[in-house]
């Protein structure tokens, strides 16, 4: 069947732009080419420096003929809402259709030429195109990312005829600017296109730039026994940058290689789109550097390296002033000085305030992660310092790791050093978690006083915005705790925030600290909850954070995708989360656990059991009060499945709760898998609803302290599956 090809050449579209620009063309082209009745076999688009090309197969030369039915009024409706449905569809009366005692109107439509559905479809699609940025150029009204030069449209191998804003369709299209014979290229189809693109230094596909570049980068480092420090961003943006991507490998001052290897390598990455590279003989930096050249010198790239050899001194002279400026003695006072002089948010106060509060929580929590108090705080206290350096200022990208290295060079101890540097860290799915306890206990405190301090002025994430990245930093709490086995619980975290954070959050920002009176946290057996309950402190909760359920919540719903994406069900999560447990450690080994569980056939037959449970307590609930109490044995004619399931019920209940006081999450599950065989009995055998009021009632009962038992170890009503 006959393809499509579209081509749309322009200047040179940004490469960040490029590949959501190739999604865009997919999705619009064939959204409407399917609302014009076409199908096609695929679809599949490419974005470049200078060119969106667009290729679908297997499309119909013709839109078929169409039959729609419209529904319209009843034949009772007054005589106005017919004439308006006949106005709308064009019909007369004795053209509807009566069924039912309701009108419809067949509307046909003949199929047209596909030619016309493609020129409509081009046309609409350019002019709504989603850019993040676009301009207007000459006289016209059109906007796009720059200039459209040409754009080639050929069906069946035709031209499609059109023009947009004086921009004609035609076959042709062009080479690479330098490389290429600099005349039109006439295209017949997509092969002759992607082989004339080829034979003319044109790459057309990014996966294909991206593996020139990789495998050339790799090979002309390994010709001088150096390898390629990789980094899949950088290679994303070079292949969108080159049409020909060409490595080349520089060489660099090597007395460069004294600075911190973050910095050349971001100097690199930043300014000159420069890959950096590793010596393996000494476990280092190498003195070189890989650009990526969109031409193939004829001197083998000697001059284009030297070139950029120039630039990136350049480049790199000035960070080591920034190095060399921002070790000197004093600049830490002087930093924390200026923090005070820097707004974080107008409603929480200055980014000075903001490391007191962390100060404060790093020293309550150190304790609870085996960090001492005292380094904790210091180690907070420096955390935020370099914002106010000569280089974070330069690369905000190094922000705490510059701490660190400047640490270390006045000589503070390793492990506050160590903390500054990583205090920030996880910030992605794909980034490590500390694991020393200083560094825990800062990264937990930056990262609470952010979500609590946010949710308290009522600055939340919605469905579609998260301007203060709330949800990149619960999904790191999370991780710390999980993967440190931290036993924090998450209201307990909230309210330690509160003891610890000025009293009218909500008005004011958080400037003063205010030492909070710990001798009743310790009264109440550190139980913050008890103590924030006895100095009055629960209608503050209320007012100033809406309950603290908002962010437990919120860390639940952050949970849920963690577990998601490691192949856990969210349901589970929920089931769990339903007993008010916010040990996030303990939440998911109760998850685990009833996962196990699940997986088996014990326990898919004792949750069909709980729900058939379930559904007749629930039943029996709406018409009054459940009779209260454990279940008798021994009544007059009592089945025996009866007796059985009781005192299987109180048995399993005593082991139950053994189990869930020790955390032993697996010796619970499999208490009540012995619950499964006396449910199945019980329900095989034994009539619920009986006509005798007595033996209702208590087989009401049993079903109840079934449902109870279980539910200690999870609401399994929570259960989808």
């Amino acid at each position: 069947m006959p393809q499509l090809l579209l081509e749309i050449f322009s200047e040179e579209i940004p490469a960040r732009m490029q590949a959501g620009a190739a999604r865009d063309l997919e999705r619009m082209v064939g959204d409407r080419l399917k609302a014009a009745g076409l199908t096609w076999e695929t679809i599949r688009a490419y974005a470049g420096p200078r060119r969106l090309t667009l290729l679908v197969e297997g499309l119909p030369t013709a839109t078929p003929d169409r039959d729609e039915e419209l529904k319209g009024p009843k034949t009772s409706a007054p005589e106005q809402a017919l004439e308006g449905f006949l106005r709308k569809t064009g019909l007369s009366r004795d053209q509807l259709v009566e069924r039912d005692g309701v009108f419809f109107a067949i509307l046909s439509s003949k199929g047209r030429q596909t030619t016309e559905a493609i020129a409509e479809t081009v046309d609409q699609t350019i002019r709504a195109f989603p850019w993040p940025k676009s301009m207007r150029w000459g006289d016209g009204t059109l906007r796009w990312v720059r200039p459209i030069k040409r754009i080639l449209c050929l069906f069946d191998g035709q031209v499609v005829p059109f023009d947009i804003d004086g921009i004609v369709s035609g076959d042709a299209t062009e080479g690479h600017r330098f490389l290429g014979t600099g005349r039109p290229l006439k295209i017949r189809d997509f092969n002759d296109y992607r082989q004339q693109l080829q034979a003319n230094f044109v790459m057309l596909d990014a996966a294909d730039r991206r593996r020139r570049i990789l495998d050339q980068a790799r090979a002309v480092c390994a010709a001088r026994g150096l390898e390629l420090v990789e980094d899949e961003g950088l290679l994303d943006e070079v292949a969108g940058l080159a049409e020909w991507p060409t490595p080349i490998l520089g060489e660099m001052d090597p007395s460069f290689l004294d600075l911190p290897p973050e910095v050349i390598r971001l100097s690199m990455k930043v300014h000159q789109k420069y890959f950096a590279v590793r010596d393996p003989a000494v476990a280092g930096l190498a003195p070189n550097f890989v650009v990526v050249a969109n031409v193939e010198a004829t001197d083998g790239g000697q001059a284009l390296a030297a070139g950029n050899s120039r630039v990136l001194s350049a480049r790199l002279n000035d960070a080591r002033f920034f190095w060399d400026e921002d070790r000197k003695a004093g600049n830490f006072e002087t930093w924390l000085e200026k923090l005070k002089g820097v707004t974080f948010h107008a409603r929480l106060g200055t980014l000075a305030d903001r490391v007191d509060r962390i100060a404060v929580l790093a020293r309550e929590i150190a304790p609870m992660v085996g960090a001492d108090p005292a380094a904790a705080e210091l180690a907070a206290r420096y955390a935020k310092a370099d914002l106010a350096s000569g280089m974070v200022g330069e690369f905000p990208e190094l922000q705490g790791i510059m701490g660190g290295y400047y640490l270390r060079a006045a000589g503070e101890d390793a492990a506050i050093a160590d903390a500054v540097r990583d205090h920030y860290r996880p910030q992605g799915p794909a980034d490590t978690v500390p694991s020393a306890p200083v560094t825990v206990a800062v990264a937990l405190a930056d990262k609470l006083d952010t979500l609590v301090g946010f949710f308290a002025i009522d600055e939340k994430p919605t469905g579609s915005k998260d301007p203060y990245a709330l949800r990149r930093a619960a999904l790191g709490m999370i991780r710390l705790i999980l993967e440190n086995q931290v036993r924090l619980p998450l209201r307990r975290l909230a309210f330690m925030h509160l003891w610890l954070v000025t009293e009218r959050l909500a008005e004011e920002p958080m400037r003063a600290l205010e030492k909070v009176p710990y001798a009743l946290v310790r009264e109440a057996g550190g139980d913050l909850e008890a103590a924030a309950s006895e100095a009055g402190w629960e209608n503050k909760i209320d007012a100033m954070f809406h309950g603290t359920t908002d962010i437990a919540a919120f860390f639940v719903e952050r949970l849920k995708v963690l577990l998601r994406d490691s192949g856990h069900r969210h349901d589970l999560v929920d089931a769990v989360f339903a007993l008010g447990d916010d040990d996030l450690v303990r939440i998911l080994a109760r998850v685990d656990a009833l996962s196990t569980f699940l997986a088996t056939e014990d326990g898919a037959n004792l949750l069909a059991g709980y729900k058939r449970a379930s559904n007749i307590l629930k039943a029996e609930e709406k018409k009054g009060p459940l009779p209260e109490g454990a279940a008798e044995v021994g009544l007059p004619g009592q089945p025996e499945e009866e007796v059985v399931l009781a005192m299987a019920v109180s048995a399993v209940a005593t082991e139950v709760d053994a189990a869930l006081e020790a955390e032993d999450f697996e010796a619970a599950m499999t208490a009540l898998s012995r619950l499964r065989g006396p449910v199945d009995a019980f329900f095989e055998a034994v009539l619920v609803n009986s006509d005798v009021p007595a033996e209702r009632e208590n087989r009401l009962k049993l079903l109840a302290q079934v449902r109870a038992v279980m539910g200690r170890v999870a609401d399994f009503g929570q259960v989808t599956g």
